[in-house]
């Protein structure tokens, strides 16, 4: 028959146990856990948000792009895609933009099937260009781990070792230009989409 443990234990090395006297000082789960969420809710809120009142609108702060036209939307035509340089002339600021023929995540155009993504893979840098695939809306696979992507929904990952989605180029369509404005997502081997990697 196995021995309990004080039995082991020299009473000299037992250490008392630690109760509560005081019903004041004794919680319950729920309320630990309600006391915690209130506090941390207070805590990760701004000081102006806690002394003002909930303002009716907060703005976002948007990073600044340059525009660039890219391409004409009255040459496009469905499967169509065209490499350019955005932001920067640089190689890996490579993109790719392209005419789905279906509604698209982020799309312009009037059927808002045009998108644009950066063309290297978001894991290791693998070459993405030449690797769209018009007949299900994917670019893919990357030749390093076959890493495969939805152009359609915003360029997220379908399946392979990629975490996050190709960055997507923002665009905007004025009169018959389309205009690039911005990137969504940060380019392989940059570590700021704004800061020029050949200065």
């Amino acid at each position: 028959m196995a021995s309990k443990p004080s039995e082991l234990t020299p009473a000299s090395l037992q250490e008392p146990r630690c109760e509560a006297a005081d019903p004041a000082f004794l919680l319950s789960r729920r309320q630990f856990l309600f006391g915690v969420g209130a506090t941390m809710t207070v805590l990760s809120m701004p000081g102006w948000l806690v002394r003002r009142g909930m303002p009716a609108r907060v703005h976002a702060q948007v990073a600044e792009y340059p525009r660039q036209t890219i391409a004409r939307l009255s040459a496009l035509r469905t499967g169509d895609v065209l490499s350019f340089n955005y932001p920067w002339d640089h190689p890996q600021s490579l993109n790719f933009l392209v005419k789905l023929g279906e509604r698209a995540g982020g799309g312009v155009g009037p059927d808002q099937d045009i998108v644009a993504f950066n063309s290297f893979c978001t894991h290791q840098g693998g070459p993405m260009a030449g690797t769209f695939r018009a007949d299900i809306g994917v670019a893919g696979p990357c030749p390093i781990h076959w890493t495969t992507f939805d152009l359609t929904r915003h360029g997220m990952v379908v399946s392979g070792h990629a975490t996050l989605g190709l960055p997507q180029i923002l665009l905007e369509v004025d009169g018959d230009e389309i205009v690039a404005v911005g990137v969504m997502g940060l380019i392989f081997g940059y570590y700021d989409n704004r800061v020029d990697p050949s200065a």
